[in-house]
């Protein structure tokens, strides 16, 4: 059991740093050559379950497959940044962790088993609830941020045909060319943008 938590370890951190160095402004072919990185550490691990045997092996290709499927939503996620993607991510790491942790209750029996299954699939629910709040409180920041953007826009071109208007006001006291001058030197200093 030793060996198989410092091989799964050890794989956790070749995974993690094989995903986590991806620069978020990656290529086609960055993309394509990590997700092929990806794929083939994963095929590695499951191979290194093969010396297992039992509930030990069928929890290595477990904790394998969550790792791939966790690793590839982050890549996608580095690729084409969103709300969207890393709840996906969320998504991927809740769904990993509970088919790791229902293979594990495989070791038990009875009452023990269903309990352990229903605390995975408990764990599983308050992992994506926890995904979609925050993909919710992104999208709302998201909204809000434009609404603050759309709010200061607004601001501005009152402001802007506020100090035209002073400007017009202005140029009403002269006469002539200096006033034709004033009202030319008003519209092109408050002009809409």
């Amino acid at each position: 059991m030793k060996r198989l938590t410092m091989t799964a370890l050890a794989l956790a951190l070749g995974f993690g740093l094989s995903a986590g160095a991806m620069a978020a402004n990656m290529s086609k072919g960055e993309y394509k050559s990590a997700k092929d990185r990806i794929e083939a550490d994963a095929k590695a691990a499951k191979n290194t379950c093969k010396s297992l045997a039992g509930n030990a092996n069928d929890i290595c290709r477990k904790e394998a497959e969550g790792r791939e499927k966790v690793a590839k939503a982050e890549l996608d996620a580095q690729y084409k940044p969103s709300a969207s993607a890393d709840y996906k991510v969320q998504a991927a790491r809740a769904d990993a962790d509970y088919e790791v942790a229902k293979e594990k209750c495989d070791d038990l029996a009875g009452n023990a088993k269903d309990v352990c299954v229903k605390e995975a699939r408990a764990a599983r629910t308050a992992a994506k609830g926890q995904a979609k709040t925050q993909k919710a409180a992104s999208s709302a920041r998201a909204n809000t941020n434009e609404k603050v953007g759309e709010a200061r826009r607004d601001a501005a071109e009152d402001k802007r045909e506020a100090d035209y208007a002073v400007a017009k006001e202005k140029c009403e006291t002269l006469a002539g060319n200096a006033k034709d001058s004033c009202m030319a030197d008003a519209k092109a200093r408050f002009a809409k943008r």
